[in-house]
């Protein structure tokens, strides 16, 4: 009788969470799962009017389509600098502000007035920087150097990098400084009690603690970095130099022509991509931070 009284309660409990997560169960149903469903199904068929179950031919073609590997290799190339950048740079920026430097309230404001600043705003203020006859070829002429076509040149990524990192690392080095604020202080007196170097309180002691901070962190610029079409677009428009061409532009090409099944099966490997890329980052979190748990 007492483990079907338990047994009750678990259920009741159980009802009742449930009936306070079905809002939120509806809407990442009806607005997150069902719709990716659609995406799945449609990458898996032959055309819109037809419906012919295909299953991986579209996949196939689309690895056969040369500006979807051109779009992939470039945003690939892009995440693989701008994430890390973006990562490592906001933590020294807090790390620096944890220190006793001058001036450190408008250092701090400095960082953050870019989440500030509208992204047409932002585009015009690179326009005017970067252009052939802009504020940096400008510069760089009074050392002797030639104009640069940035944005059509091969140090067209590095102008993106940039605008990226200029927009991202005041929000990432306000989570540093919160994860900084959240290592327990006693560690860090008995570290300094014992004469540890302050490379060793780093990497024994901080960054051990930081790392759900940093996965958090690097998951957000992963993501942000696959958003860089906005300015990408604004700066140069459907059909940028090759370089900068990525798999925002494939796709929105891709819609713009109706190409449904393309449009689909590129949407599902930059799904599975980006699942197998946050799962590894969870794994290493797990396996670094695994020792400062509770």
């Amino acid at each position: 009788m007492k483990k079907t009284g338990i047994t009750k309660d678990k259920l009741r409990d159980f009802g009742k969470s449930l009936c306070f997560l079905s809002p939120s169960l509806l809407g990442v149903g009806v607005f997150f799962i069902l719709p990716f469903g659609v995406v799945v199904y449609y990458a898996m068929i032959d055309g819109v009017g037809s419906r012919n179950f295909v299953f991986l031919d579209n996949f196939i073609k689309l690895f056969d389509n040369s500006a979807f590997i051109m779009a992939a290799k470039n945003t690939l190339s892009f995440s693989a600098l701008a994430v890390p950048l973006a990562v490592v740079l906001a933590m020294v920026l807090a790390l620096m502000l944890e220190c006793r430097i001058p001036l450190k309230s408008e250092f701090r404001t400095f960082f953050l007035s870019p989440m500030m600043v509208p992204v047409a705003s932002v585009v015009l203020i690179w326009q005017v920087l970067f252009n052939y006859n802009g504020t940096v070829n400008e510069f760089l002429m009074l050392f002797g150097a030639d104009k640069i076509d940035w944005l059509q040149s091969e140090y067209c990524q590095i102008v993106v990098i940039i605008l990226f990192l200029w927009k991202n690392l005041g929000y990432n080095m306000i989570l540093f400084m919160a994860g900084l604020a959240n290592i327990p202080k006693e560690l860090l007196e008995v570290a300094d009690v014992e004469g540890a170097s302050e490379s060793y309180k780093f990497f024994a002691i901080k960054l051990r603690y930081l790392s759900p901070t940093v996965l958090f962190v690097t998951i957000l610029s992963l993501i942000n970095s696959f958003k860089v079409f906005r300015e990408v677009y604004l700066l140069t428009g459907d059909y940028p130099y090759e370089k900068l061409y990525m798999l925002q532009h494939f796709m929105n090409n891709t819609f713009r022509s109706l190409d449904y099944q393309k449009l689909s099966a590129a949407a599902v490997v930059m799904a599975i991509v980006m699942v197998i890329i946050i799962a590894l980052l969870f794994k290493a979190e797990d396996w670094f931070g695994k020792d400062v748990e509770g």
